[in-house]
This record gives C-alpha cells, structure tokens and sequence, in this order.
C-alpha cells in the first residue's frame, strides 16, 4: 500500500470504528447504579420541644393505668419522666449552652425537672377518670411547651437581653408558683412528721426560688451574692411552713398559703432586682399576702 493511500484508509478506517463504537453504547443496555441516599432529618428547636412534650405527655397519661399511686414505683416512674424532661431539652438546646460550664448554666434545667416531678406526682391525687387525666394531661403538655420555650429564651438571655425576656419570666414564674402548689400540697398530704417533710421543703423551695431569682439577674452586671440572698429567704419560707405544719388546716389551704408567701417574697425580689420596688408595687404584695393570711384564717376548721 503506498504512502497515498495509506494516509486516506487509516484516518477513514478510524472514523468508522469510532461510529460503531457509539452506536454499540446507545444500543446496549447499561445497568444504572444509583448512589445511596442518605435521608438526614434536620429538626429546628420548636420540632424538638413538641417531639418532647408528645413522648412525656404520652408516657404520664399511659402511667397512670397502672395504678402506682403513692407506692415505690410511682416515684421511680415521676423521677424518671422528670430527668427525662431535661434530657429532651438539653437535646434540643445544647448547640446554646454556654462553652464554659458553669453552675448558672444548668439553671435552666431546675424548673423542668420539678414541674414534671409536680405534675406526675399531683396526678396521683386526681380522680381515676379519663375526662381528668385528658384535662391534666393537655394543662401539662400546654405548660411544658411554654416552659422550654422560656428556657430557650433565658438560655439566649444570658448572653445579651431580647425583647422576649419579660414574658418569658412571668410564664416561668407562674409555672413556678403552679410547681410549688402541687409539691407542697403532696408533702401536707402524705401526713408526714415535720422533722421528714422539712428537708424537702427547704431543697424544693431553694431550689425553685434561686432558678426563678436568677431570671431577674442572670445578667454579668448583677453583683448581688445570689446563693446567700436565696438562702436567706429560704429559711424563712421554712420557719413559716413549719408553723403551718402545726396549724389545724387542710393540706390545700396550707400549700395555698405557702405559694401566696412566695409569691410575695420572691415577687419582692425580681423588682428589687429590675429596680422596680416603688411604694405601689409594694403595696400590692402586701395586699396579696394580707388576702392569703385572711383566707387561712376563714378556712381553718377551728374546734375540729
């Protein structure tokens, strides 16, 4: 073959393989590898808090059923729902924590764990009905969600003031007040002797005032020595709660009595710390608390 035709076959014969080529990979079937799919579910905060609150309303409307009542096993059962209700909202807020581990960090988680421990314990003294359980069970689950949300916003709070931050202390006072209610109207029932209810008195009421104190001054700027100022006011919430231990009234109006107490003490001092104690803010806690000491008065069976 001469060098011609040799330079017009080749570049020919190349041309022609190359068709055949692309017509043998369109013709024949290829098999079609799919990647895998890797499903990841991203939840925000809210997603998480109602995921939370429909597991633990859950699991106290089913608890009931069994009957633990007052026993070992319904303690256990309040306990482990309760530490479960801070598990669920460090879950859902961990990314906000403060880096630096500090006792003022694990504030929020006070509240959580007592208006649970509340709920789960008080729901042993409701009526073994399904209208009251549901009722109960919807009250819990309405007011667990409005208090992680205060949490989330007290867990920003600390690092800067948004204009959340004063609703958000008057839904935790109020579930604080709701919290103490039912501890202490459990404590009174159970007819304990003094010298046992009064270790859980004083860990309960310190406990729920210094959480609900440090909303009012969580901020860097307080320099007021919180864990004394609440130690102090503690104690006296306690000399008063064993005096009414004495008094011949119901467990109702005892704990009713003890929540309107402090309610003004505490009161006191979330103006004190806003800088809000004017005389016609203090006159109105002293009109809550004289309304409180005449409704003792009125509802205590005397002579019985």
């Amino acid at each position: 073959m001469s060098s011609l035709s040799r330079a017009v076959v080749v570049p020919f014969m190349k041309r022609l393989l190359s068709k055949l080529r692309l017509r043998l990979r369109r013709e024949t079937p290829r098999k079609v590898r799919h990647p895998k799919k890797t499903i990841l579910i991203a939840l925000d905060k809210r997603q998480k808090f109602v995921i939370g609150v429909l597991i633990l309303s859950v699991l106290l409307f089913v608890s009931e059923f069994y009957h633990f009542r007052f026993s070992k096993s319904g303690f256990l059962v309040s306990f482990g729902l309760s530490v479960l209700s801070d598990i669920f909202l460090y879950w859902a807020i961990r990314s906000d924590l403060p880096k630096q581990k500090t006792l003022n960090a694990y504030t929020i988680f006070i509240l959580p764990f007592f208006y649970t421990l509340a709920f789960t314990l008080f729901y042993f003294l409701v009526p073994a009905r399904i209208l009251s359980r549901v009722i109960l069970t919807g009250l819990y689950a309405i007011g667990l969600y409005s208090l992680y949300l205060c949490q989330n916003i007290f867990t920003v709070g600390v690092t800067k003031t948004i204009q959340l931050l004063s609703g958000a202390r008057i839904v935790s006072f109020v579930l604080t007040l709701l919290s103490l209610f039912f501890l202490m109207n459990i404590l009174f029932t159970l007819h304990f002797p003094v010298y046992v209810i009064a270790p859980f008195i004083f860990i309960i009421t310190y406990l729920l005032m210094y959480q609900s104190i440090w909303t009012y001054a969580m901020q860097p700027e307080t320099t007021q020595p919180l864990p004394l100022w609440t130690m102090l006011l503690t104690l006296c919430v306690l000399q008063v709660a064993i005096m009414i231990w004495f008094w011949p009234s119901t467990p109702t109006i005892s704990s009713l009595f003890l929540t309107g107490l402090f309610y003004t003490i505490v009161g006191l001092s979330h103006v004190w710390f806003d800088r809000r104690l004017f005389r016609g803010v203090l006159w109105e806690y002293v009109w809550v608390s004289a309304v409180v000491f005449f409704v003792l008065i009125l509802a205590t069976p005397w002579g019985k």
